[in-house]
């Protein structure tokens, strides 16, 4: 286990501390009686938690492929299971990205949320907890449990302080989750009944049959195509965005959307090598459905949060054709991409929230000629929009680029196919801007907005996206560090797959045998 890991980046136990960090305060605000105390206490758990997870980042040695900060505690030894935790160049920036997210949800809901503020915030904490839980588990049966952990809270924050429809939403969210994640389930079961093992470093690189790696990588790709989501099983998704207050909105891009991704990084491509190559042609395929058809339906919508949901459809199709053209490029943009999205997605449903705050509707007629009145916020929007169809100079150019990058360097009919769903992002985002920013239109005049309680940017708002746009020109305009934490670890993850379908060449099975017994299994 040892020759995977390095213990001694510090002195401390900085995972399981941001681990439980949440959960304390969670508990904490069982002995606080003052509502906006809860509120400053919620917001300096989060923010506490943030600065603990610095020293990721400052001591974090990127010349090595090892999982690092690493903890490893006995827990049921009879059957060889560990507490065991640690981070990578592909987790860490994931485990950034979601400490420093979670004070934001604080701040975005700071008026929006006036009842059971306890139970709120109590719920933002234990969510917080599992998501960082499931980037750092090194064990598949703490993964599972962290994996599973967040589903009560995020359902929760839908069906209580969502909107009318959010009884549908939220159970639909759960289901749609919860059957998915019963597959998975079921792979770790039969991977531990096969190895005996539930470290996540042993199972990688292990030669399964064929037989064998194509039922393991169904399952988790089940849910973890669900998580993302990917056509046709994202319908819960712009259910779940339009119902959710604005904090669980963030949440859901900015974080659990991700999860989906790094279970395909984490567990398909270094486990099931053979599996992947077979259904490589099938994932393309679906993840190009994704990016057209995400942006087109995003192309028509009123509600603005609607539009912005359906957008998360198509972004995270790049992810995953990203990730499933098998080379460098391809899956450093995938993850540079979930970065990007969970930066700038975050940052629109903050946006979302704002102008809801003031004018209690989502509908882009109702919100219209907001540059009149509001030349901050519109200013944000801009920003974060154009960041969202990926504008040169902003993040999510370099994603999508070294996507496309890889996209063609696979193939040039699988790149030239994701073309369009770039110019779909620029047609519904500038649709979007063009209607909100400058045009009535509904085709009358608002006055001058006071009957639409308009009023600009209060200073905690202004601090909560300029924050954001920070990263959105700083990663645009020089990726290269994020980029170096990720590369060692994306070499070695293509190393282990392209071994692991070396070594199914050289077996008696062999590569093209798999392959056929696969189309064989598809045909019935």
């Amino acid at each position: 286990m040892e020759q995977f890991l390095i213990f001694d980046n510090v002195s401390y136990p900085v995972l399981s501390m941001l681990v439980f960090t949440p959960i304390l305060g969670a508990i904490g605000l069982f002995f606080i009686n003052s509502q906006y105390m809860m509120k400053i206490w919620g917001l300096f758990i989060t923010l506490l938690t943030a600065v603990i997870s610095i020293p990721l980042y400052t001591n974090f040695d990127s010349t090595t492929a090892k999982y690092q900060f690493a903890e490893v505690y006995r827990w049921f030894p009879t059957i060889n299971l560990n507490y065991s935790v640690g981070i990578d160049g592909i987790s860490i920036l994931l485990v950034i990205l979601t400490t420093f997210v979670m004070p934001l949800c604080i701040l975005c809901s700071w008026n929006y949320i006036d009842k059971r503020i306890r139970e709120f915030l109590f719920a933002i904490l234990i969510m917080e907890s599992a998501m960082i839980g499931v980037f750092i588990s090194l064990n598949t049966v703490l993964f599972y449990i962290f994996w599973e952990a967040m589903l009560i809270p995020m359902y929760l924050l839908i069906a209580v302080w969502g909107g009318p429809r959010k009884d549908y939403a939220s159970i639909k969210f759960f289901l749609y989750t919860l059957i998915a994640s019963v597959f998975l389930l079921v792979a770790i079961i039969a991977l531990y009944i096969n190895t005996g093992t539930f470290f996540i470093p042993e199972l990688m690189g292990r030669n399964f049959s064929f037989s064998f790696q194509i039922w393991v990588f169904l399952a988790c790709a089940l849910a973890f195509a669900v998580k993302i989501p990917m056509f046709p099983l994202h319908t819960w998704l712009p259910a779940a965005h339009v119902e959710a207050p604005t904090a669980g909105s963030v949440i859901l891009a900015s974080v659990l959307l991700k999860m989906g991704g790094y279970g395909f990084i984490r567990f398909c491509l270094p486990i099931t090598p053979l599996a992947t190559e077979a259904c490589v042609p099938y994932l393309i395929a679906l993840s190009l459905a994704s990016i057209i058809f995400g942006g087109y339906l995003a192309l028509g919508q009123n509600d603005i949060k609607k539009l912005i949901a359906y957008s998360s459809v198509g972004h995270m199709g790049f992810v995953t054709l990203g990730i499933f053209v098998l080379n460098s490029a391809g899956i450093k943009g995938a993850m540079l991409q979930m970065i990007n999205h969970g930066i700038t997605t975050g940052a629109l449903f903050i946006c979302i929230g704002i102008i809801y705050e003031r004018t209690h509707s989502r509908d882009i007629k109702v919100n219209s000629a907001l540059g009149m009145f509001m030349p901050v916020y519109v200013t944000f929007l801009g920003i974060f929009s154009l960041s969202s169809l990926a504008f040169p100079g902003t993040n999510s150019f370099v994603g999508e680029f070294l996507v496309l990058l890889g996209a063609f360097s696979k193939s040039k009919l699988v790149g030239a196919i994701a073309i369009p769903g770039a110019v779909l992002a620029a047609a519904y985002m500038l649709r979007l801007l063009q209607k909100m920013v400058w045009a009535d239109s509904d085709g009358h005049k608002h006055g001058d907005g006071s009957e639409r309680g308009l009023f600009d940017l209060d200073l905690r708002e202004k601090l909560t996206l300029a924050f954001l746009t920070v990263f959105v020109f700083w990663i645009g305009l020089n990726p290269e560090p994020l980029l170096n934490i990720m590369d060692e670890s994306i070499n070695h993850l293509l190393i282990q797959y392209n071994d692991g379908i070396s070594q199914a060449v050289e077996s008696s099975e062999g590569l093209h045998h798999a392959l056929r017994a696969f189309k064989g299994f598809i045909a019935g």
